[in-house]
């Protein structure tokens, strides 16, 4: 039986504390995991992982951040005619942004404060699901 790859996670928090526990807490549970800390860095690893040959399983992305929001990166992802699964994590997930985000197809919405344990869940859930990518 052949093991498959870990899956690769983009996390964009602008937060440097929270970023850092979520990337350690992901790579711990065996995920490949790239961090960026704003949404326009988190298109340039998209962007890196792609030259690379692999597309990410997933993204977990904060909603506010400067340059460009988790919505934005979102609506750019859509644009680009980009399948890829999308969890956004938000101090101010009102029922306005969570009804956008899910317009847009994003998976889930987790309101800051969170506990870690539960977007690990969420986490292990989307990328060992049989479901085909987003749309």
């Amino acid at each position: 039986m052949i093991d498959a790859a870990p899956a690769l996670v983009l996390v964009a928090e602008d937060d440097d504390e929270l970023r850092y526990l979520i990337v350690r807490a992901l790579r711990r549970d065996g995920h490949d995991v790239l961090a960026a800390a704003d949404g326009v860095s988190l298109r340039a690893a998209l962007d890196a992982a792609r030259k690379y040959g692999r597309d990410p399983d997933l993204i977990v992305s904060d909603v506010r951040m400067p340059g460009m929001s988790g919505l934005d990166v979102v609506r750019w992802l859509r644009d680009q005619e980009c399948a890829i699964r999308t969890v956004l994590v938000s101090a101010f997930a009102d029922d306005d942004m969570v009804h956008a985000a899910r317009a847009l197809g994003v998976l889930h919405v987790l309101s800051k404060p969170f506990d870690l344990d539960d977007l690990r869940t969420v986490v292990l859930h989307l990328v060992s699901s049989a479901e085909g990518p987003q749309r």
